[in-house]
């Protein structure tokens, strides 16, 4: 019997990144005499690739890089530790990796740093792969990162459910064809992910668990 495959988001999924990814861009900004926004707008980073929240901003290739560059030279010392587990998710990852299922992370975030995050979560061992995108942003957006993630795992999009808490999230899946739930304890909310599409909603880590196990 061929048992679904789950591709979890990381950030407003796994885990709540909020302080981590906020400081780092507020740190990016202010190296580049930026105005820094208020805590309320620099939540709307997260989930979008680094680059296409630097853009506009700077409308400037050059100075996007040197941005995201700042933005990681923060984050590979200090932000990749500043996040908090949602309560409950890893009981749910680790019973789906127990029923046999197949998980992997899928995430707009850099694939190393994705990586080293994933390695120090208690439920990191549960995940076959981490997806994410790639230092130089060829790879970034949600449908080809979850093409990247098919293609590596060898998988149907119709054997796979995508799960996240962001518009970008159901529209990749949607993209592919793939079944997909928003959750709705991250970053998006209800209004953003039923606009977006999304097939089912989760309140909670455990109406997760029963949608998936159902």
């Amino acid at each position: 019997m061929s048992r679904d495959v789950f591709f979890f988001d990381l950030d407003g999924t796994l885990i709540d990144s909020a302080v981590g990814i906020t400081r780092c861009v507020a740190y990016a900004l202010e190296k580049m005499q930026q105005p820094v926004p208020p805590e309320a707008a620099l939540r709307k980073w997260i989930g979008p690739s680094l680059r296409t929240s630097f853009g506009p901003l700077f409308n400037d290739a050059q100075r996007v890089e040197q941005a995201v560059e700042l933005y990681r030279e923060r984050f590979e010392v200090l932000g990749w530790q500043e996040h908090d587990i949602y309560a409950g998710i890893g009981e749910v990852v680790q019973g789906l990796h127990a029923a046999g299922h197949r998980l992997a992370v899928v995430t707009a975030k850099n694939e190393p740093h994705a990586q080293r995050i994933i390695e120090h979560l208690p439920f990191g061992g549960c995940f076959e792969d981490v997806i994410g995108a790639t230092p130089d942003g060829s790879r970034s957006d949600k449908p080809q990162l979850i093409a990247e993630a098919l293609q590596r795992l060898s998988l149907a999009p119709a054997q796979c459910w995508m799960i996240g808490d962001r518009r970008m999230d159901i529209e990749g899946a949607r993209h592919h064809g793939m079944r997909n739930v928003g959750v709705l304890w991250g970053f998006g909310g209800r209004e953003e992910l039923l606009a977006a599409g999304a097939g089912r909603l989760a309140e909670t880590p455990d109406e997760l668990a029963a949608v998936l196990h159902g």
